[in-house]
């Protein structure tokens, strides 16, 4: 899934996103921690790594977009 960064905390790594179909999602610190990510930027295209659905939707990881 892709998302936009809409906000970002650097001081304690938790941010939010809105995605391609215009659901805006929470992520915290754990989200960052597992990735290279270290900082985002408000308006920066990323990668997301989900689980569940609907209303129980939640970031596991975000990424960087990569063009291969």
């Amino acid at each position: 899934m892709q998302a936009t960064v809409s906000r970002y905390d650097a001081e304690t790594g938790a941010g939010t996103v809105l995605t391609d179909t215009g659901v805006e999602l929470s992520f915290t610190a754990e989200a960052l921690a597992r990735t290279p990510v270290r900082l985002l930027r408000l308006g920066q295209r990323v990668r997301l790594d989900t689980t569940g659905s609907g209303a129980g939707l939640a970031i596991t990881a975000v990424h960087f977009i990569t063009l291969h």
